[in-house]
């Protein structure tokens, strides 16, 4: 039998951990990647049910059937998209193809848009608590849309006035901390805190709008600030899937440097991570996508905030699974929310922003309130 010193005690010690620490690690990558094929699965199921659900009644294989029989087999590619309808020839096609598949594809794309903006926007920042909705982008696209509605004044026309004026407030807060980084030095927690006052100064303006508007105009600002996917139409798809085709690859491929910055400024630095241009690119980045999708859909709160806590608990901080597996979660869970809300108390369709909101404020305080350890 062979007796080993200590230093070649030392080195299969050495070589047996390392092996444990390996073995771990992959099984850790496996159940992060089972996660995220989990959600693609969740969302393909809860799409197919959703496509049958509603006042109007369609079977599984009615919906099936009229998808792979599609009326637009035969239709030049080159036809424009706004004439689609004149191929639609019954009640069924009609609702499939112009009522539920666009509104399950932009629950889709919003649900990734929000969330992945904020996981970016909470990874930049290190703080959970930041979202979209809480650094003053959603109350500034607020703004722009109700100096769309009540004043009919906006940097667009026609029927792109709202759309235009939304996107373009949303921006300011973006600015706003982009020359607070660039000029001022600002630390997180500054930046945090200039959201938060720019997210009163848009609301009190707004409710000084709401004060002096007309009852019918003041109606249809509420309800866009409800959050709706029901104005959705294939041509508004292409441009929010353009935006975050974009967009996502540019933070996925920020990620390394957003898992270094969560260690500290000092780390990072260490490390040859440019801290202020990575702040002031993904946080651009980020509210570019919020803003997109928020001009499209209203105001849907919670999504940004609630989905990239759960999958940080499930699966981690590690930003390269944690930006894919909070959009598909993001998806998921507003997809399952629409659903909710079209057939709840049907043939009343409630807004969607109304369930995040309902669902997302009572999970959040569960989560913080059972929270065993520290994930952040």
């Amino acid at each position: 039998m062979r007796i080993y010193n200590r230093g070649e005690m030392n080195a299969a010690e050495v070589g047996t951990k390392r092996a444990e620490i390996t073995a771990q690690y992959k099984e850790f990558i496996g159940r992060k990647i089972i996660f995220i094929l989990s959600c693609i699965i969740a969302i393909c199921i809860i799409a197919a049910i959703s496509a049958t659900l509603g006042s109007y009644p369609i079977t599984v294989t009615e919906v099936y059937h009229i998808i792979v029989h599609s009326p637009f087999q035969d239709v030049d590619i080159s036809h424009p998209i706004a004439v689609y309808q004149d191929f639609i020839n019954t009640n069924e096609e009609y609702v499939v193809w112009k009522l539920r598949l666009p509104r399950i594809a932009m629950g889709v794309l919003a649900g990734i848009g929000l969330a992945i903006a904020g996981t970016a926007m909470q990874g930049i920042l290190r703080n959970p608590l930041v979202s979209p909705t809480t650094i003053g982008i959603a109350a500034g696209a607020h703004l722009g849309a109700g100096i769309a509605f009540i004043l009919g004044a906006g940097f667009t026309s026609g029927k792109f006035i709202l759309m235009g004026n939304a996107f373009l407030f949303s921006l300011i807060p973006a600015f706003v901390i982009f020359g607070l980084a660039r000029f001022k030095r600002a630390t997180p927690e500054m930046m945090i805190l200039a959201g938060i006052a720019m997210t009163f100064i848009f609301s009190s303006v707004s409710s000084l709008l709401h004060y002096f508007s007309d009852p019918e105009m003041l109606k249809g600002l509420v309800v866009w600030k409800m959050g709706n996917l029901g104005n959705a139409t294939w041509s508004d798809l292409f441009a929010v899937s353009l935006i975050l085709a974009v967009c996502i690859p540019l933070l996925i491929w920020k990620s390394w440097d957003l898992n270094t910055m969560g260690a500290g400024d000092e780390v990072a630095k260490s490390l040859g991570v440019n801290i202020k241009r990575t702040r002031i690119f993904v946080m651009m980045t980020a509210s570019l996508l919020t803003a997109v999708v928020i001009c499209f859909t209203g105001m849907i709160a919670f999504v940004g905030l609630v989905a990239p806590h759960i999958c940080r608990i499930i699966i981690g901080g590690d930003t390269r699974f944690l930006v894919p597996a909070s959009g598909l979660f993001g998806a998921v869970s507003l997809l399952f929310a629409d659903t909710v809300a079209r057939t709840i108390i049907a043939p009343v369709i409630i807004p969607v922003g109304i369930i995040t909101s309902c669902v997302g404020g009572p999970l959040f305080l569960y989560l913080i309130i059972r929270k065993r350890r520290e994930y952040w």
